[in-house]
């Protein structure tokens, strides 16, 4: 959240990786996903900004905190950005809840959730979170539905219709 990688070795073998519509990942499909992005490479300038850590009063080996960003896109980012200048463009990350859950036994992380955004208004993301919203940011957006900007669907949009005629209608 913020930023991509860490030391592989404080990885439970049990660890998974999971955000709002990706995952879970494993240990190794989560390390094969963060080894081919090199963020630092991408985003030298990225300006990482965490807050808010605290402990889970209902679970009290998950540590939950807030994660922001903001940082110029001046490297490549393959396979999304493949210009050796970057796109030139600025991404402000929305804040988003990202979660450490560790093993005390062992001093593991066995979870790592990330990319649940609090306030999708915030940032030029479209309110995605992750690489998704870096994505769109940058003008290189996914090809599909989980990869956009939020919008109502057409059903969602007539239960708020009929029921707003229902509420009239009382």
């Amino acid at each position: 959240c913020g930023g991509i990688g860490g030391d592989e070795r404080m990885l439970s073998p049990t660890f998974t990786f999971e955000g709002p519509v990706v995952g879970p990942l494993d240990k190794k499909g989560y390390l094969d996903a963060i080894g081919s992005v090199d963020f630092d490479a991408a985003f030298p300038d990225f300006q990482s900004e965490f807050y808010s850590f605290h402990v889970d009063p209902f679970e009290g080996d998950r540590v939950w905190y807030t994660a922001r960003g903001k940082g110029k896109n001046t490297g490549p980012l393959p396979p999304f950005v493949l210009e050796e200048g970057g796109t030139g463009k600025t991404i402000i990350n929305p804040p988003q809840v990202c979660s450490l859950t560790i093993d005390h036994s062992t001093g593991l992380i066995t979870k790592y959730t990330i990319g649940y955004v609090v306030d999708r208004n915030v940032g030029n993301t479209g309110g995605l979170g992750g690489l998704y919203g870096i994505l769109y940011a940058l003008g290189r957006p996914l090809p599909f539905p989980e990869a956009q900007p939020w919008k109502i669907s057409f059903q969602y949009d007539l239960f708020q219709k009929v029921g707003g005629i229902l509420r009239k209608l009382q």
